[in-house]
């Protein structure tokens, strides 16, 4: 049903009439809506064709409703009452009438006229229409790990960033995640997490496993805690110095049967989050959600109206147990195919082995409503032969769902001007503080002091996937060179062995910390060196780079998932298009030419670490890509 509202505005001191059909019904509508996977649908107001014509300057007897009434379907329309005035008629694409509009003119009649533009007002009105009505969810992480709770890796950053960005747009987030306890120091992230007074028996490994919640609300977000004695011991949530804990398949089956039933009996502020929900699901550890969402709850009617976007940061982990251990995960007989998994030939163990076995991750992918990776180039590395791990064609034949969005990173926790791990603070207007930090670093390390030597640094796992072995191979020529070479990681203890001798065979020039300190990582990856290596063989998506060019230091990487996505590979011949890069993405060739560059074209060198540093990798902008 529509209506016509008439309105008074002051014009240029004079009073004039406003008339505005409202197509808007008489029934209620609500402003948010949930689980619509899409923005809400309204009719398309922003193309309008603006018909206006002047009314004659004599005075015609009428009135504007009549003049309405009589031109219901014409553009042009007469206007006798307002003499010097145009009426002007707003239409939409369909042709339909949705507005009229007094405008002031001059003094010369005008037949018909056509303004294709709208007004500044108009289209501030509109947008702001638009912010009111965006869909907001409840949406359910579960994951591992959740920074500063437990991190060992991205998922943690991830886990622990995403959700406070997406809460402070207005959706209702929740994390479920361990509650580790390990006798150390890290328990106190836990300190401020309350019992939630809920404990559970959870069906699955052949009997009631009792499970309890804990809770505590911050910057917007639910962080529920499941808690469970098999969470209790030394070591990373995943093992310990030993290698992975044995059980991990049972730790993370209670954390997908506890996180399905968080919404339905938490009341968190007072109320549950109920059925209509969205999950994003994190790795294969809590891959099973999505299948018990499908095989468990919906049957039933429960969570029918519940979605799940499975999230990949790493492919290479997939859960992947004996053939045996299906019937402890708590699913229906019949929904063994979902998870059934069988080796080649050349990787079993002997003749008889039929290689059956069960994965998780695969049982995800195949039940997920949507599939995310974190990063575009990971998205299309995982349907290859090469990055698929062997599911690579069930991922090719789910291409239609799968997409990738580049993480973000915390820009104040890593910021150059406030950061409090280094010496002094800088930004891209004002460069001289990294120098400083630069010289602060060497003597911290012990380097000889040279402001005009490059210094380059290394972070992360010495392992095959991050590189280490290339690093470990171009040492040798790297140190001909007047350089100077730091690395912080821990591994595989052969790279650690190989660290410590290296620092006594090039001790003026090399530099190795078996480990991780975080303001050591503050200080090497961002603040003082040059150049940041990493030659990793595939990175999802990797932080480390981000981090870096926020403090205008150059990254050396591979052109690999996330490493192609956001550093722009610079060439030093090119003075336009892909020459204005933001880093270099091949290995000994490209650091040597970095560090050509470097020494050499010092103006040049200023201007790409200016460009690293105005790049947004922002968590709000992934926030925006996850609610499209």
């Amino acid at each position: 049903m529509a209506s016509i509202q008439l309105t008074r505005i002051l014009w240029s001191g004079k009073f004039s009439t406003n008339i505005a059909l409202s197509s808007r019904k008489c029934c209620s509508f609500r402003r948010t809506r949930q689980l619509d996977f899409g923005p809400l649908l309204k009719r398309n107001i922003q193309n309008r064709k603006l018909t206006a014509i002047r009314s004659e300057k004599s005075g015609n007897e009428g009135s504007i409703s009549s003049a309405i009434e009589g031109e219901e379907n014409s553009d042009v329309i007469s206007c006798p009452e307002k003499p010097g005035l145009m009426l002007g008629i707003d239409r939409d694409d369909s042709g339909s009438v949705i507005g009229l509009n007094l405008i002031p003119g001059d003094n010369e009649a005008i037949d018909a006229e056509v303004v294709s533009t709208v007004t500044k007002a108009k289209d501030e009105e509109i947008k702001k229409e638009k912010i009111e009505t965006r869909v907001t969810y409840n949406i359910v992480f579960v994951t591992a790990e959740a920074a500063p709770y437990s991190k060992t890796g991205g998922l943690g950053d991830v886990c622990g960033s995403l959700p406070i960005e997406l809460a402070s747009r207005g959706h209702r987030v929740m994390v479920v995640s361990p509650r580790y306890l390990n006798g150390t120091s890290a328990d106190e992230n836990f300190a401020h997490v309350f019992d939630a007074n809920r404990r559970i028996k959870l069906q699955c490994f052949g009997g009631e496993q009792e499970i309890a919640f804990f809770h505590e609300y911050r910057e917007g977000v639910d962080w529920v805690f499941v808690d469970h004695p098999s969470y209790h011991r030394p070591g990373n949530p995943y093992g310990d110095s030993h290698g992975a804990f044995g059980d991990n398949q049972f730790r993370y089956t209670l954390l997908c049967h506890a996180a399905c039933e968080a919404p339905l009996l938490l009341p968190l502020g007072g109320y549950t989050y109920g059925e209509k929900c969205l999950f994003l699901v994190n790795d294969w550890h809590a891959g099973l959600v999505s299948v018990l969402l499908a095989a468990k709850y919906r049957p039933f009617g429960v969570y029918k109206d519940a979605r799940s976007i499975l999230v990949i940061h790493n492919l290479a982990h997939q859960g992947v147990e004996p053939a045996a251990t299906f019937k402890n995960l708590g699913l229906p007989s019949n929904w063994y195919g979902a998870l059934e998994w069988v080796f080649p030939t050349w990787a079993r163990t002997h003749a008889l082995d039929t290689g059956e076995a069960v994965n998780i991750l695969k049982g995800a992918i195949v039940t997920s409503d949507r599939i995310l990776t974190v990063s575009k180039g990971y998205a299309w590395e995982i349907t290859t032969v090469e990055g698929g791990y062997g599911l690579n064609q069930l991922l090719s034949s789910r291409r239609s769902v799968l997409t990738g969005i580049t993480n973000g990173i915390h820009i104040a926790e890593w910021d150059p001007s406030s950061d409090e791990h280094i010496a002094f603070h800088y930004s891209a207007a004002s460069l001289s503080g990294k120098v400083q930090c630069k010289t602060a670093l060497q003597q911290e390390l012990g380097f000889p002091i040279k402001p005009d030597c490059p210094l380059i640094g290394f972070i992360g796992r010495l392992d095959y996937q991050k590189g280490i072995d290339l690093i470990h191979w171009a040492i040798p020529e790297l140190m001909e060179d007047d350089l100077q070479f730091v690395m912080l990681g821990s591994g595989d203890p052969l790279y650690e062995d190989w660290m410590r001798s290296a620092e006594n065979t090039y001790r003026d020039k090399f530099r190795g910390w078996v480990g991780f300190s975080v303001p050591i990582s503050h200080r090497i990856t961002a603040g003082s060196c040059d150049i940041l290596l990493m030659p990793s063989r595939f990175e999802p998506c990797g932080l480390n780079q981000l981090y870096a060019m926020r403090y205008g230091t150059v990254p050396v990487v591979h052109a690999t998932g996330g490493l192609r996505d956001t550093v722009e590979n610079f060439n030093p011949y090119a003075g336009e298009g892909r020459g204005e890069g933001t880093g270099y993405a091949v290995f000994t060739v490209a650091l040597k030419t970095a560090i050509r560059t470097y020494r050499d074209h010092k103006s040049t060198w200023e201007g790409l670490m200016r460009r690293c540093m105005q790049k947004d990798f922002t968590w709000e902008n992934a926030a925006i890509q996850y609610e499209q």
